[in-house]
């Protein structure tokens, strides 16, 4: 009696395999017609009855299925059936169909890489450009750069769930964006190039045509990423969370000078100068002859009242960078600031006519003061606020050919 129970389950057994090698046939007959409605048909049949089938079975189906679902353009289930029989081949050490399948998975890779740069550059369709950049690191896990471009791509499309939720994704991939470039000097040209990868660069300087080699690391892309997190956050109204954001990836690192400048940018959105004029100190702590961390250090002491601490850094400013055309204007602000202060007392004085004349004298000289530096700002860059300022002051300072120059030149730009 036992063994006819084990001939008839030996005989279910072998026709069981007998259906699947069928089956399989079929399925790649289907794949030749290019007929992928019934390739997917029969993956779909063979699904449940392929586990306990034989390895070759097993491997074969894993091969044509990935196949079948590159047709059918579920390009993330082929990469994960395909990454499937590389690990079951590799467990069996039978490499039947690896050698076939993975050339077909790299050009999956490189056309659906290819597909979302072009929809970002040339279509400039973001939102979609994010799904493919997505996808791409889906089917080459690898590649995490392909997330930070996912997140960039929404970030254009103004999807910033989507892009919080990649940015957040690079930060749990301790994903920095720092690459290594494999760099030596072209003998011809004498200038350095990048030449992709560290093999190809050693055969290239072996030549001889090279010199040189050196490795050297891109900066990283850690700041700009929290920096990232937080302005959406504060784009979505989390004010806190944008604070809580930066705040934290300071800590790991209190001196990155970028960190620092996203930190106090944020604080400037949030109108919160304070703050701001205390990271731009900690700033100029690190970088002293940075001249743009004097320039902003000048504009929030003078917004908070601090005439002459905001002349100061504009002049250090100034003084670390000779042709800071901003940081002159703002000198000139700061300066003819003083008449308010002045026309006040003329109002109050209209009767007097002795005081009146002396404050008006007074007017004369800050803007006596005041010229050379909004001049000196024209002639490094001229628009229409330094041409109407300075056409104001030379009519006050009866100066009547440079005002009328400035009138003819302002009725132009307008």
């Amino acid at each position: 009696m036992r063994k006819q129970v084990l001939a008839i389950s030996l005989g279910l057994l072998t026709l069981a395999s007998f259906a699947q090698k069928k089956e399989l046939k079929s399925l790649e007959k289907a794949l030749d017609n290019n007929d992928m409605n019934g390739a997917y048909t029969i993956v779909k049949s063979l699904e449940s009855s392929i586990e306990s089938a034989d390895d070759k079975y097993k491997s074969k189906y894993y091969f044509l299925k990935g196949q079948t679902l590159v047709g059918k353009k579920e390009y993330e289930n082929a990469a994960a059936t395909f990454n499937q029989l590389f690990d079951f081949e590799k467990n069996t050490g039978k490499r039947k169909y690896t050698s076939e399948a993975k050339p077909i998975l790299d050009k999956l890779i490189q056309t659906v890489s290819e597909k979302a740069i072009n929809l970002y550059n040339n279509d400039k369709n973001y939102g979609e450009a994010t799904k493919y950049f997505y996808l791409t690191y889906k089917l080459s896990p690898k590649d995490t750069s392909f997330v930070y471009n996912a997140a960039v791509s929404a970030t254009q499309a103004k999807d910033y769930d989507s892009a919080l939720k990649h940015y957040k994704e690079l930060r749990e991939l301790g994903y920095t964006g720092k690459e290594v470039m494999y760099v030596a000097t072209n003998k011809k040209t004498g200038k350095e190039e990048n030449l992709g990868s560290k093999n190809q660069r050693d055969l290239l300087v072996k030549s001889g045509d090279y010199i040189k080699p050196v490795d050297k690391t891109t900066e990283g892309k850690s700041a700009g990423i929290v920096k990232s997190i937080a302005l959406i956050l504060k784009e979505q109204g989390k004010t806190e969370e944008a604070i809580q954001a930066m705040s934290e990836a300071r800590k790991s690192d209190p001196k990155d000078l970028n960190l620092i400048l996203n930190e106090a940018q944020l604080y400037i959105d949030l109108g919160k100068m304070d703050k701001f004029g205390q990271l731009m100190s900690e700033a100029v702590a690190l970088d002293p002859n940075n001249p743009t961390l004097y320039y902003n250090l000048g504009v929030v002491n003078f917004n908070q009242g601090r005439a002459k601490e905001a002349t100061e850094y504009y002049r250090k400013a100034i003084e670390l960078k000779p042709d800071y055309a901003d940081a002159y204007m703002n000198l000139s602000v700061v300066i003819l600031d003083k008449e308010k202060a002045i026309v006040e007392e003329m109002n109050k004085n209209l009767s007097n006519f002795k005081k009146y004349d002396q404050l008006a004298l007074d007017q004369k000289n800050v803007y006596k003061e005041a010229l050379p530096y909004l001049e000196k700002a024209d002639s490094l860059n001229r628009n229409a606020d330094t041409v109407k300022s300075l056409m104001s002051i030379y009519e006050v300072l009866e100066m009547s050919a440079k005002a009328k120059e400035y009138r003819d030149l302002y009725k132009t730009m307008r």
